[in-house]
């Protein structure tokens, strides 16, 4: 009889460990979408409200955890946002030499704005001002969602000088740095910099991170918890002079 428990005990144990590796957390899919609608009304691309009908359109068919979006206005926010659905937000405004914000030609504050779904986002935003600068009127900056279950930051950086475009890479993504001890980190937009450009776009591409671009300026960086799932390249019907790039991820 002590021999026969002996068995069964066993046997039950044996299908205890069977059973751990199905317990363990399911992969959470992360689809990150760049985009850049050269909104303005200044920039020689510029296609008036199409590219928001478009922009909307690929938000609403992709439905990802992460949006980017580069030139901006401020009052693109909320239909882009609706677009998506529930999200938590932060719009930064590019600034003049005088700290004042550049504008649109509709009036409103001209930038970057970067959008992490509800479910994964933390509670408060954080931008600033690259200590790195071209010559130019539009000094450029950052903007994050830190400290959710991932955090999330957009940029757009100089386009006149590619050496001051990589110190501005290398500052964000420096800070990206900092915010991964804390949460996985997605930085996402318009770097102005190639991989195989001069300077490349991967000189400012830190340990515990990987990159993915469009083949050419729009590029995301992750951190090593996620894992790449895909790249895909949306045409944006002329809208905008740069293609829709979505990013697919999981973390893990």
């Amino acid at each position: 009889m002590t021999r026969f428990r002996s068995v069964v005990v066993t046997a039950l144990m044996g299908i205890g460990c069977a059973l751990v590796p199905g317990s363990a957390a399911a992969a959470t899919p992360v689809k990150v979408l760049q985009l850049n609608i050269c909104h303005s009304g200044v920039a020689g691309c510029y296609t008036g409200d199409r590219v928001m009908t478009k922009a909307k359109s690929v938000i609403s068919s992709v439905k990802p955890q992460v949006l980017s979006v580069n030139e901006a206005c401020s009052g693109d926010v909320e239909p882009l946002r609706a677009a998506m659905g529930a999200a938590r937000t932060r719009f930064a405004a590019a600034q003049r030499p005088d700290g004042t914000p550049v504008k649109c030609v509709n009036g409103q504050d001209y930038g970057n704005i970067v959008m992490v779904a509800e479910a994964l986002a933390g509670t408060t935003g954080a931008d600033g001002r690259y200590t790195a600068q071209d010559s130019g009127s539009e000094k450029r900056v950052w903007a994050c969602l830190p400290a959710g279950t991932i955090t999330a930051c957009t940029t757009h950086l100089s386009s006149s000088n590619g050496a001051i475009a990589l110190a501005q890479c290398k500052e964000l993504l420096g800070r990206a740095v900092g915010y991964a001890a804390s949460a996985p980190v997605i930085v996402a937009g318009d770097m102005n910099l190639r991989y195989q450009g001069s300077p490349k776009v991967q000189d400012c591409n830190p340990s515990g991170f990987f990159r993915k671009g469009d083949s050419d300026v729009q590029h995301v960086f992750a951190t090593t918890r996620f894992a790449f799932t895909s790249g895909t390249k949306f045409d944006m019907a002329g809208t905008t002079d740069h293609p829709g790039w979505l990013v697919s991820l999981s973390l893990n």
